[in-house]
């Protein structure tokens, strides 16, 4: 009877250890205010997130599926990890130079029935969160279907959403979506059905009320896996990882995507705040990627004119693109963009005496490509000359044998994994021969500014060209502006083409749609807007009609940044942001609000006590003047509707 009950104690013993092993998966921030906990719940697996003590993101679910096998029920814990994470790294493309990446990491293995294993491992920094899985290879299948990943967010019942809606494939303008270029909906509740029905892309913004914000988004996507985004959400808060749609890339390529064992899937990024502080500041984007590969040279970026934007297809002539090199000699800027239909319209000898001429004026050249293949009607050219390795690494050694030191990649057909190897292998090849990448009509950037080295940006936003082609976009030029900070460039680079100074978007200045905004704004979002190579919409007329100070100011605007710094604002509303170059800080005010707002703006940062300060006149005319600081680093500002003031200091 005694050693009954000595093996009934010991059997006791052993379950509770179990059961306090399995319940006791959780990791915390190095400060330790954030915490995710890992819960087994009857084989399945959930996390939930609390900041300072506070559920910021309720019990969610965790696993995969796929036809193989079932990672999702069933699951046993067989053992966990902690370990901590200090790194320092450099990027120059990204909104703070140089990080220090601290971290606890936290793997946690699973297996199911049928001895299928699963790794889930939790990178918990100071406000953000990186969660993504691991399979190893369990028997003689080296490749796993993902059917489904069932990663949810489930958010507290006080929860708005800032959400823009994935569009159905193969709509719009020549069957060119999804391109990430559909409007947001500002503080809507949870549960509203998107506009097209599919669910909603990266990044993704939710208002817990007074309890803070979080920013959804993903990183680390390569060739490997494919791009996902959010679902439709329920009236209860639950939204969860969704994969591209079947019609996507015109029904050519899987919407499913295929590891290979051992594999991993993507981060999925979770930013946290009590404020908005650190969901402008995050770089959890790239603190946890590597480099796909090395640079093939030492890549230089910059600022560029763009004759396309207010001079349109017309403007794709050899002597138009003269005044342009012309212009961005006079600004003293690296590089002028030639658009589409430069082969047809000017030709290739022809390309090649602008790029001479280009190095007599110390002005790089970059060329405008179709991604065509299969997947839309969009019938500007060059065409299929991206598409297939033996045209592009063609193309790309006569690019660098002329010296073109760039090209932008438009018109690119979803989010398949088929589409990001095409992103992967354009930037492989065009490193291979020394040419920087941007790419437009196109996803998000996921992690790539530190990926890949000659990567230079995204569109992925309702960007400049909006302007020209309707009045809507300029009458909500400043509301979206004052979006991007907290949302899509808080993720990335966003080649949004910025700085219209012409009050008429056209070649004249004197018809098309109307500037809303004041000159002061359209400087600011020379800051506001964060991309390593801007293509700005400044026009030869402007070195004559626009204010002196204004042009003065954007000869010497840099593009990349050595730190970021949040200061006010709310999304839709306004944002105060400051940068620092150098030793150089830039700080913009926009006030996207229908009224005029005073407000006081803290820089402590600043070391002077001087500043200069550009900002709108009463009857929205720029200005510029000397301004001291008091003792507290305090500046009082006005801004007026669709205005904005830029300090510059030291």
């Amino acid at each position: 009877m005694n050693y009954c009950k000595g093996i009934l104690l010991a059997m006791a013993l052993v379950a509770l250890h179990i059961l306090s092993f399995a319940q006791d998966m959780k990791v915390t921030s190095p400060d330790q205010k954030l915490m995710v906990k890992l819960y087994l719940n009857e084989g399945k697996l959930y996390y939930n997130v609390t900041l300072q003590g506070k559920e910021m993101i309720e019990r969610s679910p965790l696993g995969l599926r796929g036809s193989q096998m079932d990672l999702s029920t069933g699951l046993k814990l067989t053992g966990q990890q902690l370990r901590k994470i200090d790194e320092r790294y450099t990027e120059p493309k990204i909104k703070i130079s140089s990080v220090n990446y601290q971290a606890n990491e936290l793997t946690c293995k699973f297996e199911n029935a049928s001895k299928n294993q699963l790794e889930v491992v939790f990178r918990v920094s100071n406000n953000d969160i990186a969660f993504r899985y691991q399979v190893p290879q369990t028997g003689e299948p080296a490749t796993f279907v993902i059917e489904e990943e069932l990663s949810g967010y489930k958010f507290p019942a006080n929860t708005t959403t800032f959400l823009t809606p994935q569009a159905t494939p193969m709509i719009g303008w020549m069957k060119s979506k999804p391109s990430y270029e559909e409007e947001y909906n500002p503080d809507q509740a949870m549960g509203v059905p998107s506009k097209y029905g599919v669910g909603y892309t990266f990044p993704a913004l939710f208002h817990l009320g007074n309890d803070g914000w979080v920013l959804l988004s993903e990183t680390g996507v390569n060739s490997l896996y494919c791009g996902s985004k959010l679902s439709e959400g329920t009236k209860d808060g639950h939204y969860k990882i969704a994969f591209p749609e079947k019609g996507e890339n015109n029904g050519i390529g899987s919407a499913n995507p295929t590891i290979s064992l051992p594999g991993n899937t993507p981060w999925r990024t979770i930013t946290i705040g009590r404020t908005l502080k650190p969901i402008v500041e995050t770089t959890v984007p790239f603190d946890v990627v590597e480099p796909q590969y090395p640079a093939s040279k030492n890549y230089t970026f910059g600022r560029s004119t763009w004759s396309w934007l207010l001079w349109q297809d017309e403007s794709i002539n050899f002597e138009d693109q003269k005044k342009f090199i012309d212009l961005s000699s006079a600004m003293g800027y690296e590089l002028v963009l030639i658009d589409n239909w430069w082969d047809s319209r000017i030709g290739r000898k022809k390309i090649e005496e602008l790029v001479t001429y280009g190095k007599e004026k110390n002005v790089g050249i970059a060329l405008w490509y179709n991604s065509n293949g299969f997947w839309n009607d969009a019938p500007q050219t060059p065409k299929y000359k991206m598409n297939t390795a033996s045209a592009r690494k063609q193309e790309m050694a006569w690019m660098q044998k002329i010296g073109i030191k760039g090209i932008k990649v438009d018109f690119f057909g979803g989010d398949k994994q088929e589409t990001m190897k095409l992103y992967e292998d354009i930037l492989a090849d065009a490193n291979t021969f020394g040419l920087t990448v941007i790419f437009h009509g196109c996803t998000i950037p996921r992690g790539w500014e530190k990926m890949y080295p000659n990567y230079a940006g995204s569109e992925a936003v309702l960007a400049s060209e909006n302007l020209i082609f309707g009045q809507h976009a300029n009458d909500k030029e400043a509301f979206n502006a004052s979006l991007h900070p907290f949302i899509r460039n808080a993720v990335g680079a966003m080649d949004f083409g910025p700085v219209l100074l012409n009050k008429r978007h056209n070649r004249k200045n004197d018809g098309g749609t109307i500037r809303k905004t004041t000159e002061t704004f359209q400087m600011a979002t020379a800051i506001l807007f964060q991309n390593p190579v801007q293509n700005f919409g400044i026009t030869p007329n402007n070195l004559s009609d626009a204010a002196p100070h204004i042009i003065d100011f954007m000869k010497k605007v840099p593009t990349t940044w050595d730190n970021t710094v949040f200061i006010d604002g709310y999304p839709g509303k306004y944002c105060v942001l400051a940068r620092r170059h150098g030793d150089t800080w830039y700080i913009a005010a926009i006030n996207a609000e229908t009224t005029e707002k005073t407000i006081d703006i803290s820089l402590p940062m600043l070391s002077g006590t001087e500043a200069t300060l550009y900002n709108d006149a009463e009857d929205r005319s720029p200005q510029i003047k000397q301004v001291k600081l008091n003792n507290s680093k305090k500046l009082k500002v006005k801004l007026l509707p669709g205005g904005a003031n830029v300090i510059v200091a030291k």
